[in-house]
């Protein structure tokens, strides 16, 4: 039986290689591999989606060894190697540690264990579906990717304080499209041949709006780490629903990649506003 000073260095040590796997995100390609991970793991916590990417970057669900027996009908692969994340220990407070801890709630989280999970390629049985299954099944032509940008720009247009609105790509001087901060406006560049492309410019310049806007904690970020929160957003969104858009650049991360505290602070606003979007996307898609 380990001691607890063993238990806590092992756990110490799982956090900090998490930490190093993110720190070397300083390339395209394995930012590209990260936001893949981010995709499939949305409902995670940056936390855990860290946890996951460092011991297994090709994961792409995970349960418990009992959950995939019950509410999948798989069983766990023999000499299958557990991925550890983290789970709140929610302890029930008594009234004078309510007081001591300035707070009328019956609950706190008074520390995490690490619990064993599988990816669901160490475990066999009966076929797992996914809603990304479906919402990619159903844009699977070039219609719906286009019904789910008119969607998405409708639900914009009515139901937020954003616009919306199309012009000539002419006009752009070159780009698809720009988020106006002082109007809260986004424009499009409407005769986009490559109606992918389009939803993919909305989906960036709608993280522009949520990161960048003039109430934004986040709006005076450097304009090249503006770019690549807004991008990785987009790319998140698009794999989403299946449409493979690796052929467009991420952009160059390694400006802001170095420090620690900046990228876990970059990445957890991608997450944050990437959530928003992919839920928004499967509610218009349904």
């Amino acid at each position: 039986m380990p001691s607890k000073a063993d238990v806590k260095a092992w756990k110490a040590q799982l956090v900090a290689q998490a930490e190093q796997q993110i720190l070397k995100l300083t390339d395209s390609d394995r930012f590209k591999q990260y936001l893949n991970t981010l995709a499939k793991f949305h409902h995670c916590s940056a936390r855990n989606i860290d946890l996951i990417y460092a011991q297994n970057p090709q994961a792409t669900q995970v349960a418990g060894f009992k959950q995939w027996q019950t509410a999948f009908n798989r069983t766990v692969n023999k000499g299958a190697k557990s991925i550890r994340i983290a789970a709140p220990i929610i302890k029930k407070l008594t009234p004078a540690e309510q007081k001591h801890l300035d707070t009328t709630d019956e609950r706190a989280i008074v520390g995490y264990r690490y619990l064993p999970v599988f990816d669901v390629a160490q475990t066999s049985g009966e076929p797992v579906l996914s809603a990304k299954d479906f919402v990619k099944e159903n844009l699977a032509d070039h219609q719906n990717v286009t019904s789910l940008y008119n969607a998405f720009k409708d639900y914009l247009n009515q139901q937020t304080d954003l616009k919306v609105s199309e012009v000539p790509l002419a006009s752009l001087n070159g780009a698809k499209g720009y988020f106006q901060p002082s109007t809260n406006e986004i424009v499009i560049g409407g005769d986009e041949p490559d109606n992918a492309l389009k939803l993919k410019t909305l989906y960036h310049e709608y993280a522009h709006s949520q990161l960048h806007g003039l109430k934004s904690a986040f709006k005076d970020r450097p304009r090249a780490y503006q770019e690549t929160q807004a991008e990785a957003v987009a790319y998140v969104a698009m794999q989403n629903i299946g449409v493979d858009t690796s052929n467009y650049s991420l952009g160059y991360v390694a400006t802001w990649a170095k420090d620690k505290a900046v990228i876990h602070s970059a990445l957890s606003e991608i997450q944050q506003v990437s959530n928003k979007v992919i839920e928004l996307s499967d509610g218009l898609t349904k």
